[in-house]
């Protein structure tokens, strides 16, 4: 794995509707700018030995460092991977959508729901959103939210941004009925 560099970005939303947030509503994002292990291969049938080769390492580098960007203990997360345009969609998805990645996050977190994820293939620049939910009932509105990154040099076209994202709660001032009062 060939990483070019690494990105982390702290927010702290201290006011919301005109109130203050106390404690503030903080969000972090950790993303990585890693060569695209399957760049100038042409179309690759079997993408089993890149994952092995390079899911596990970026999913443990990305969950040590998101969990301490927030400095707190997460409470919604998510996960992103923008591939440069040389690449396919898939090669994101092939790293992002496995347990040899997400688990590592989840072990962090100490979550039990799926990951929400954004995939897809972009310019250096692009801005993506990253979607979040609770970390253990992606049912709980209030942890559903996005958060929107950009890496005005990334990824080139044989890269892959692969990216985590923690809050250490849901929406400042949410206040919206739980799922079950509409059940």
């Amino acid at each position: 794995m060939n990483i070019r560099k690494i990105v982390t970005i702290v927010e702290e939303v201290l006011l919301e509707g005109g109130r203050a947030v106390d404690p503030a509503a903080r969000v972090a994002v950790v993303a990585t700018v890693i060569e695209n292990p399957w760049a100038g291969q042409g179309f690759v049938e079997n993408l089993g030995p890149g994952i092995d080769a390079t899911a596990s390492d970026i999913g443990k580098l990305l969950a040590a460092r998101v969990v301490a960007a927030l400095g707190a203990t997460p409470e919604a997360y998510g996960k992103a991977a923008i591939v440069g345009l040389n690449g396919e969609i898939e090669h994101g998805s092939g790293l992002i959508h496995t347990l040899k990645f997400g688990d590592h996050f989840r072990k962090a977190a100490n979550a039990t729901t799926l990951l929400p994820a954004v995939e897809k293939r972009a310019p250096a620049g692009t801005v993506f959103d990253i979607p979040l939910k609770h970390i253990t009932d992606a049912t709980i509105r209030s942890h559903h939210q996005s958060f929107e990154a950009r890496i005005p040099d990334a990824p080139h076209a044989d890269e892959i941004v692969i990216a985590l994202a923690a809050a250490a709660q849901g929406r400042p001032q949410q206040r919206l009925a739980s799922l079950s009062s509409e059940q």
